[in-house]
């Protein structure tokens, strides 16, 4: 519906909705089905009487550094060329913009997120780094190929400010995201997919669209459309997938199985070990 020649979403020959790199057909999609997914499978037997901290701190960092590399191959391969084209009097190269633009968006979201750690909660994390990294990512990822870099410093503050309070919601609500699935990717790219009708400019790349900031107040309600369908499609395909599942083979391991572990229930094996882990203190 987006991408596609035709498509009923997309830039050519459809509604005109701006999604550079995937935050409506990606993260909005999978965000959703994620919530949908804790929400019919329900919470753990332990949560949230018992919740497991991070168990490696290193490995977030690592696995946030990875995202952060891959993202610049999806967010910039997205303009399939490295051409440059020209804008009126600029000489734009979409690709390079893209890039530009990830980098400069996980870093000012990274920031806001260790800057409402420090004054919020006392001091900054790394896992908190990590997470406001993908915020960032997520929320630039429909913008990136449509914006100047000054706008995806602020593409990035803003959808950090609005996933760090995304989290917060969701403990009270008591849902059972381990991830912070939704939170961060449901909704940083429905946040990036508003920005990107905000702050999109065919200066950047010709081929898309003005935004709200260059008189085209239009695209808001464009964009909002394809939110809501998005939102409407994952929500409901999850949904009856679940339910097929949970009558066919079934969602949900038995209790005794979940709190022994699926490692050593599912496959006889612990994914670690202590030598000394059994011994009496």
């Amino acid at each position: 519906m987006v991408w596609a020649k035709g498509g009923f979403l997309g830039l050519a020959g459809g509604l005109g909705a701006l999604d550079f790199a995937g935050g409506t057909v990606v993260h909005i999609s999978s965000g959703v089905s994620a919530l949908v997914a804790a929400i019919v499978l329900g919470r753990r037997k332990t949560h949230p009487d018992r919740l497991s901290p991070p168990h490696n701190v290193p490995f977030i960092l690592l696995g946030a550094g990875l995202l952060w590399f891959g993202w610049f191959g999806f967010n910039a391969g997205s303009a399939l060329s490295i051409a440059s084209g020209t804008s009126g009097d600029l000489v734009t190269n979409v690709a390079t913009t893209a890039f530009v633009a990830t980098n400069t968006s996980a870093a000012a979201a990274t920031l806001m997120w260790l800057i409402l750690e420090a004054v919020l909660r006392g001091k900054p994390t790394v896992v908190g780094a990590a997470t406001g990294a993908v915020a960032g990512l997520v929320g630039i990822t429909p913008a990136a190929g449509f914006v100047t870099p000054l706008s995806a410093i602020l593409i990035g503050f803003i959808t950090a400010f609005v996933c760090f309070y995304a989290i917060s919601f969701k403990h009270k609500l008591q849902i059972d995201d381990a991830l912070d699935t939704f939170p961060v990717h449901g909704v940083g790219g429905t946040v990036g997919a508003i920005l990107t009708a905000i702050f999109a400019t065919t200066q950047v790349n010709g081929a898309g669209k003005d935004g709200v900031l260059r008189g085209n107040l239009g695209e808001l309600g464009v964009q909002l459309v394809a939110i809501a369908v998005a939102y409407a499609i994952a929500g409901v395909g999850t949904w009856i997938i679940l339910k097929v599942i949970d009558a066919t083979v079934g969602l949900r391991v038995k209790e005794e199985a979940e709190y022994q572990g699926l490692d050593i229930n599912e496959h006889g094996e612990e994914g670690y070990n202590s030598e000394f882990g059994d011994r009496p203190t």
